[in-house]
């Protein structure tokens, strides 16, 4: 399934700009949320092809939302890339375990991201 819409959920309102810059740039329609709350409702009413997800929110964390959307049978085939400033080995692994299918660390690096993203698609 090639990728054409993204969903970027993160809480600082300069990570969402600058994650939407770089996909709109890449020819991706981007969608934006800003909790995990929100991530949930928009992975259902925007069926995104992708989900790049924060964890370090206020509310509910990123881990909690990537859990509810790949449990959910509405959801759970859309792909979830982990895009976070926790980086311990620890960390990642528990992102996986909650439906991640990459887990990525801040500062990104937008080659990374966006071959992963191709390789996803």
């Amino acid at each position: 399934m090639p990728i054409s819409k993204i969903l970027v959920v993160d809480d600082s309102p300069t990570e969402r700009l600058a994650l939407q810059e770089l996909l709109a740039r890449e020819g991706y329609q981007v969608v934006s949320a800003e909790s995990g709350e929100q991530a949930i409702a928009a992975s259902k009413s925007e069926k995104p092809d992708l989900i790049l997800m924060d964890v370090v929110m206020p509310g509910m964390n990123g881990y909690q939302a990537t859990r509810t959307i790949s449990r959910d049978d509405s959801t759970r085939n859309i792909p979830i890339i982990m895009c976070t400033s926790k980086g311990l080995e620890t960390d990642k692994i528990w992102g996986m375990r909650q439906g991640a299918h990459a887990y990525l660390v801040k500062p990104l690096n937008h080659d990374d991201l966006l071959a992963h993203i191709r390789a996803i698609g």
